[in-house]
């Protein structure tokens, strides 16, 4: 028999195979990652009970500052479908990808500059290239010449507006209007004031889409359809 075949065959039966190897390897990562855990527990008052909070309270930021983020309702200016206390979760992410505020939305905006230095909850009367105006006839808000009828969400007694306007939104603005206006600092107070009491769209934070605290308020909140029949407007979205 040829000897040099026979050690040819024993070297190759003595090497570990490749999925050996790659098993070991992961192995020693792994291994690695137990021993870098355990030295952070070890140099972190309270273990790993410290350790899991502050990977929730990690958690709990990156989701604030991203997706979603409580907001206090401040004033009645929203009554009554805001009342004061309430907390709304406000959708961070609803204009992120392209979409825009639409008529009817209930937006949570920074008004630094524009209304105050504080951030504002309205809901969106018109958008870029509406033209909004107060008032028909009958006393309702016109937006590109169709009426809308607002009562479903506007306070019970209230009118549409006792102050007259008639504006055209800019492009890449809003003009935003509190439910309750008869107690609402919204874009008809400031229309002399720098922006004209638009709000640019860049500003907004988010939609406001549920109620959640108190529990017994606990609610969705969808956009009103009361301006689903509004014409667009040359420029205007939505």
């Amino acid at each position: 028999m040829d000897t040099e075949a026979q050690q040819t065959e024993r070297d190759r039966s003595s090497r570990p195979s490749d999925s050996e190897e790659t098993s070991d390897t992961e192995g020693q990562e792994g291994r690695s990652r137990f021993a870098l855990v355990a030295r952070i527990t070890e140099w972190l008052p309270g273990g790993r009970i410290t350790l899991s909070v502050l990977f929730c309270l990690l958690f709990l930021l990156l989701l604030n500052a991203f997706v979603a983020q409580p907001f206090q309702i401040p004033s009645g200016s929203m009554e009554n479908g805001l009342r004061i206390g309430d907390r709304v979760l406000v959708n961070k992410l609803a204009y992120r990808f392209g979409a825009e505020p639409r008529r009817g939305d209930v937006v949570v905006f920074d008004g630094s500059g524009y209304f105050g230095d504080a951030d504002y909850i309205k809901r969106v009367v018109g958008v870029g290239g509406d033209h909004v105006v107060c008032c028909d006839k009958k006393g309702r808000i016109e937006v590109n010449g169709r009426s809308v009828d607002e009562s479903t969400f506007l306070y019970p007694g209230d009118s549409p507006s006792a102050v007259p306007f008639d504006v055209v939104v800019p492009d890449g603005t809003l003009f935003v209007l509190g439910d309750h206006r008869s107690h609402s600092s919204d874009s008809r107070d400031h229309l002399g004031s720098p922006g004209g009491g638009m709000i640019p769209v860049g500003e907004v934070i988010g939609r406001a889409d549920w109620i959640v605290w108190p529990t017994a308020h606990w609610t969705r909140l969808r956009r009103s359809d009361a301006y689903a029949r509004v014409p667009a407007e040359d420029g205007a979205h939505g």
